[in-house]
């Protein structure tokens, strides 16, 4: 009886032993490339374009958000830019001939003006010789003189500035104007656009978080999309096998209720560690490093895999 239990126990280690020295199988999940799709504006979903689980094409039509507020933006600023324009215009073909000439007859008028103060003053300055008015009065007459010449003055600059044209600095100034309100317009416009949200690569739609009334923030993921030819397997490597492995090495993946193998092939394995994911722990590896590592699935069934079914990979014979 002795014997047998001894035999037993001697069976065990063996098959233990066996066991311990046969392949270990990396352990994880099955994943697809993901896209992010998010809203560029806090605007409200008017309609849904696709539902998840639907296959869509580069360019395709995933939803409409409300694009009023941005219109109003949009010709807020195409008005803005009519005005630059406009005073740009101006400045460029210089005073109308209607304006010069009524600039022309404001300065008649005020050489009229200052020439009867001119003799205004002179007379009562030669009755102020003869002591015949006040010395305030010759004040008042020298007072209105200068006024009118100091207005004639000013009118003959304006007609000159109306008559030699635009300075230069202010053309360029007023043309910076209007590429500055252009370029404000053209922004408006390309968020417009994209205020109806288009796939920006052929895939699946995996989530949409949001359904329509709703009102994303800024910045919000409003669509997931899976996207690739192919899932991948995302396993993760103990540091002490980490040294066998190389991109191209060939892997056997099994995947949770899914009765077929698929083949693989280590598409990339990171530099940094990390420590264990939790359903790793097993054994003498629970408290060690591990690398995350992808294997790329070949076959055409692959590409109708849902992402998140549990994985273990082994390498290929």
């Amino acid at each position: 009886m002795r014997s047998e239990r001894f035999g037993g126990l001697l069976v065990a280690l063996t098959l233990a032993g066996c066991a311990k020295d046969a392949p270990q199988a990396f352990v994880g999940t099955l994943e697809w490339d993901r896209i992010a799709v998010t809203a560029e504006l806090a605007e409200p979903v008017l309609r849904w374009a696709v539902a998840e689980g639907d296959k869509v094409e580069a360019g395709a039509v995933l939803l409409e958000l409300d694009p009023r507020r941005q219109d109003a933006r949009i010709a807020e600023a195409h008005g803005n830019l009519m005005m630059n324009e406009g005073k740009l215009a101006e400045l460029t073909h210089g005073a109308r001939i209607e304006t010069i000439d009524a600039a022309r007859a404001n300065l008649a008028s005020a050489h009229a003006a200052e020439t009867d103060a001119e003799a205004e003053y002179t007379r009562v300055a030669e009755m102020r010789k003869r002591e015949l008015v006040a010395q305030s009065l010759l004040d008042q007459a020298l007072a209105a003189r200068n006024q009118r010449r100091a207005a004639t003055q000013a009118l003959e600059a304006q007609l000159r500035e109306l008559t030699h044209g635009t300075r230069p600095e202010q053309i360029e100034q007023a043309a910076a104007a209007v590429d500055g309100a252009r370029a404000t317009l053209n922004g408006l416009t390309l968020t417009r656009e994209r205020l109806t949200v288009h796939a920006p690569r052929a895939g699946r739609v995996d989530a949409l978080p949001f359904r329509a009334g709703d009102q994303p923030p800024l910045g919000a993921e409003v669509v997931s999309m899976l996207v690739g030819d192919a899932p991948y397997a995302r396993v993760f490597v103990p540091a002490p096998r980490r040294a066998e492995l190389k991109v191209g090495d060939r892997f056997e993946v099994r995947i949770q209720g899914v009765a077929e193998p698929f083949a693989a092939k280590l598409r990339s394995i990171r530099s940094e560690p990390s420590f264990t994911p939790y359903y790793a722990l097993a054994g003498d590896d629970a408290s060690r490093l591990v690398y995350r590592a992808e294997l790329l699935l070949e076959g055409a069934a692959a590409a109708d895999l849902p992402a998140g079914l549990p994985v273990t990979a082994t390498r290929a014979p």
